[in-house]
């Protein structure tokens, strides 16, 4: 097949579509992405891009088409100018281009904005269209941007309704997910049908394949337990939990027995690190800064059990993170800020603890109960991170399933 991505992020950007449009290379379908120029999530251009430079190259065989956007910055108003622009771009470009597919796939992590350029082009050609959604709007821009006022929260409903209306079929990455979207879709007067069933459907994110447990080859530098978080740190993580929670501990003598291993980089960085300051427990983290994404999981051999938060916030209850399967498939214990779908996997795995987002004296419980735990009690939360994530998130299991549903679009 001849597969069209639209997706505002794509490689050198750290995003799974790198790795789905890959495979679908290997499996023998051509593939063009139309994305934007790299700068998330450093705000800038990456070096060697811009307005002029590599608007056009090719990545494991897949044709890489960049459209102009302003780079995102770190301020709200360049977020948004960031979105507009790749917007527009993207609708100008998809009005005029020859490019020829025999389906479009809208990769749609925020902004659901993108999505408009595959609605357009797949209308303008008659070409089908499946809709990957892994976050909610308009609840994404309500809950997580604050942003309430009905004079924008009113006309994005609509886009959303637009977008699922016209779309062919809608892969969501959590069961809630599905519920949410048919509930919207069920409420659009302009539905032409009432049973969505076989339009929405849960299609789970998964980890690739470098993945893996892997047997640490560095000694540690101390005794100290070690929990690892990776990862974009935004305010939507809720990390603004852990130096309260590292206060806490070091006022019970925890101080020189634990450590916070932060892999990553966001906007939420320096407020973390200026919380950290103030509550001086400086000691007790260390930052790594932003990784390749095939040098975590040697990372997280390096450490006890991985880490992973939300803040406290009803959609997050929907949201299953990619970083869930990440640590599941690399057989790490999970320790999670968490509720909903993440608590309800976790639970069913039974690969680790859970506690109430927000909940700093939950938390702080929750790490002494890990650091109590016998190595074998941690081997055997290790093993059942590992098999949860090879029943339910295996890459071939669900990339065979993917294919299923685009054969049917070519048929």
């Amino acid at each position: 097949m001849n597969i069209l991505i639209i997706s505002q992020y794509f490689y050198p950007e750290s995003f799974r579509i790198n790795d789905i449009a890959s495979e679908w290379v290997k499996r023998g379908h051509k593939v063009s992405v139309v994305t934007g120029i790299p700068n998330y999530p450093e705000g800038r251009f990456y070096k060697g891009y811009s307005f002029r430079r590599k608007r056009h190259e090719e990545y494991n065989g897949i044709n890489i088409h960049r459209l102009s956007l302003i780079p995102r910055g770190h301020s709200k108003i360049g977020i948004t100018l960031n979105y507009l622009s790749f917007m527009i771009s993207g609708l100008i470009w998809a009005h005029t281009t020859r490019i020829k597919a025999d389906v479009v796939f809208s990769f749609e992590t925020s902004p659901m904005t993108q999505v408009l350029i595959g609605t357009k082009y797949s209308k303008r050609t008659h070409t089908r269209h499946l809709v990957y959604v892994q976050d909610l709007w308009p609840e994404n821009v309500e809950e997580v941007g604050g942003i309430r006022n009905p004079v924008v929260i009113k006309p994005l409903d609509s886009m959303v309704k637009f977008i699922y209306r016209n779309a062919d079929m809608i892969l969501a990455t959590s069961p809630s997910f599905v519920k949410m979207i048919t509930k919207r879709m069920a409420d659009d007067k302009k539905a032409k049908c009432s049973d969505f069933s076989e339009k929405v459907i849960y299609w789970p994110q998964y980890a690739e394949d470098f993945y893996k447990p892997i047997v640490s080859e560095c000694p540690k530098e101390d005794d100290a337990f070690r929990i690892v978080f990776t990862g974009n740190i935004g305010y939507a993580q809720g990390l603004e939990i852990l130096p309260e929670c590292a206060r806490m501990l070091m006022s019970e003598g925890y101080s020189d027995r634990i450590r916070f291993v932060l892999v990553g980089d966001g906007r939420a960085r320096q407020d973390l690190k200026k919380s950290i300051e103030r509550l001086g427990v400086g000691g007790m983290f260390i930052f790594v800064g932003r990784k390749k994404p095939e040098e975590i999981p040697g990372i997280l051999s390096e450490n006890d059990i991985a880490y992973l938060s939300f803040s406290n916030n009803k959609l997050f209850e929907a949201t299953i993170p990619a970083k869930l399967q990440s640590y599941m498939a690399c057989g790490m214990p999970v320790l999670a800020s968490a509720s909903g779908e993440t608590e309800r996997i976790i639970t069913e795995a039974g690969c680790g603890i859970c506690c109430h987002p927000g909940d700093c004296e939950e938390l702080k419980e929750s790490i002494i109960r890990f650091m109590k735990m016998s190595m074998q009690q941690l081997k055997l939360l290790s093993k059942k991170s590992f098999e949860y994530s090879g029943k339910y998130f295996d890459r071939d299991m669900l990339m065979d399933e993917m294919e299923r549903h685009l054969t049917c679009f070519d048929k």
